[in-house]
């Protein structure tokens, strides 16, 4: 168990927005969120997997939704009380009848992470060091719970109209994405979520641990390399097990459409320096999603594919990218169990509808000659 003090939480968020990779929710709202919450109760606490009781109650709150463009998602911190996870955390405990003894993120992101922070400051309980995806996604079933076998029902789910409602059973987590989704999409495409109420025994077995170390760590870094003057993206990259694998401007503003949920779009920047007459082209849903360069793939999901603005390495989350931003684009290795036959069966290039095999980030970059710096971690 340690403490998180200001400068460790801005530390986590900013690392949770590099390891967001476009998605994950807006950063600038997720400091808002925690910086009110922060001046209301003080440190957060984080506690190990480990330190969980076997039968504590842990619950995942979080937004679901299409990524807006700036400007569009800035009510976290407007009523702490009226915080749509809040509310669906708290619609599940009178549930089950049991309190929640801890609170774990559903995913690393600027936004995300900070919504389950808040919560667990809302609620006076921990924050697990942990996370079932090691990364941002986009729907719901793209989860280490999933993969487990771990049911995510009972769930429940708050819109900022007022409603309220708990989906007792559901088929599979394919159908909860779907009713989750049309919820989000009927409430302006926003909805609160809090689901997976597990066991501290489940949650040790299914979570990817120290998740949120990292993101510090990579937070801490990118941070240090501002106030030294050295090159963020390279920091960034060397404390998460990354390469920098691309440096350029943004060609044109980027493109996207919200549909089912989801915000679809592409972005294409064109190399300078060493890269000069190279262009990658990166697809998003929600998060990045496939990068290829010159027409060839250079990294897909389940891999992170990360965007830092060149200078000071500020995360571009999607979807509205201005042309003329100088950025890096940086990859790291995906948690091992998305690498897994059943990982890659639902966050791999199929789930693209890619027809081709997936092959390593750091094999394909090592044999396309690209990376700068850094080193690749199989985590």
């Amino acid at each position: 168990m340690r403490k998180l003090d200001w400068e460790g939480i801005e530390d986590l968020l900013l690392g949770c927005a590099v390891l967001a990779t476009g998605g994950g929710g807006r950063l600038e709202s997720g400091l808002a969120l925690a910086r009110a919450c922060w001046e209301r109760w003080g440190p957060v606490t984080l506690v190990d997997p480990d330190e969980l009781g076997e039968d504590d109650l842990v619950v995942s709150p979080y937004f679901v939704g299409a990524v807006a463009p700036a400007g569009k998602e800035e009510r976290e911190g407007a009523a702490l009380d009226s915080y749509e996870p809040l509310l669906a955390a708290r619609a599940l405990e009178r549930f089950l009848g049991r309190p929640v003894a801890a609170v774990v993120a559903t995913e690393l992101g600027g936004g995300n992470t900070a919504a389950a922070l808040a919560v667990a400051r809302m609620m006076d309980r921990p924050l697990v060091d942990a996370d079932p995806a090691g990364r941002a996604v986009p729907e719901l079933f793209h989860s280490t719970f999933y993969l487990d076998g771990v049911p995510i029902a009972p769930f429940a789910l708050a819109s900022a109209m007022g409603d309220l409602a708990i989906v007792e059973r559901v088929g599979d987590d394919f159908r909860a994405e779907a009713i989750a989704r049309a919820f989000a999409v009927a409430s302006g495409d926003r909805a609160g979520v809090a689901d997976h109420p597990v066991t501290g025994r489940v949650a040790r077995r299914s979570l990817l641990r120290g998740t949120l170390s990292r993101a510090q760590e990579v937070g801490a870094a990118l941070r240090v390399a501002r106030e030294a003057g050295a090159d963020p993206a390279l920091a960034a990259a060397g404390a998460g097990g990354g390469m920098v694998i691309f440096r350029g401007t943004v060609a044109e503003d980027s493109t996207f459409r919200i549909a089912g949920g989801l915000t679809h779009g592409e972005v294409k920047v064109a190399g300078r320096g060493s890269y000069r007459g190279r262009t990658v082209e990166i697809a998003f849903r929600n998060e990045h999603m496939v990068a290829r360069m010159d027409g060839a793939v250079v990294a897909t999901i389940p891999d992170l594919i990360s965007l830092l603005e060149e200078g000071d390495g500020t995360p571009v989350l999607n979807p509205a990218i201005p042309a003329g931003l100088e950025v890096a684009v940086v990859v790291f290795p995906a948690p091992g169990k998305w690498r897994t036959a059943r990982g890659l069966e639902v966050f791999g290039p199929r789930y693209l509808g890619l027809d081709e095999e997936y092959v390593p980030v750091e094999e394909r970059c090592r044999l396309l000659g690209l990376g700068e710096g850094g080193g690749y971690v199989r985590l």
